[in-house]
């Protein structure tokens, strides 16, 4: 999977670097167009099934999609090492990427959700360095983990640890399928936050 944002976010950084009375005609101010139509229709879509978000995809995105590369491809005189040159580069290498997520009503266009999921980890990560062992370190990462899944999952993550650490000591891992009351759509409702 590719991610729409990053693609994006080269072209904002092109813009950037040009002179303010250049900006509104430039190229680089032409591809963003493309990418805020894209982010239109995503926001449109929000809430609907996968089949509906799949089938509007191939119907109003797709051609989207392809009219940025057509514009793309006719943009080959900018310099390879220009910040336009880099995003244009960016693009066409990510093609087969950032386009997958046409294929699945499930998968987003962007990876923005799971970087805010991970954002915690980069932000403690020189915590990590004073765990007195790297099997505390590793224990900090699974709390972590688990408490990110609680988020993803709508879980209050506090009382999704309580259900966990007194549930799996009791769990018979003998069983192939212990693990399977532990699972967020498993936890019971106390667990759940109300939306």
């Amino acid at each position: 999977m590719g991610c729409l944002a990053h693609a994006r976010r080269k072209f904002a950084d092109a813009l950037k670097v040009l002179p303010m009375e250049q900006r509104r005609d430039s190229s680089a101010a032409e591809a963003l167009q493309f990418f805020a139509k894209i982010a239109a229709w995503e926001k449109k879509l929000e809430g609907t099934t996968p089949e509906e978000r799949y089938k509007k995809r191939q119907e109003k995105e797709k051609p989207i999609l392809d009219a940025l590369y057509t514009w793309a491809d006719a943009r080959k005189n900018a310099a390879p090492k220009s910040a336009l040159g880099k995003a244009l580069y960016y693009l066409r290498e990510q093609r087969p990427y950032l386009e997958r997520y046409l294929l699945d009503g499930r998968l987003e266009s962007t990876n923005n959700r799971a970087e805010r999921s991970i954002k915690p980890f980069v932000i403690d990560r020189k915590n990590f360095l004073f765990a007195n062992t790297p099997e505390g370190a590793q224990g900090c990462a699974v709390i972590f983990s688990l408490i990110e899944t609680a988020k993803e999952n709508h879980l209050d993550p506090y009382a999704y640890l309580l259900y966990i650490f007194r549930t799996a000591p009791n769990l018979d891992r003998e069983r192939t399928d212990w693990i399977l009351p532990l699972l967020p759509e498993n936890a019971p409702d106390e667990c759940k936050v109300n939306i």
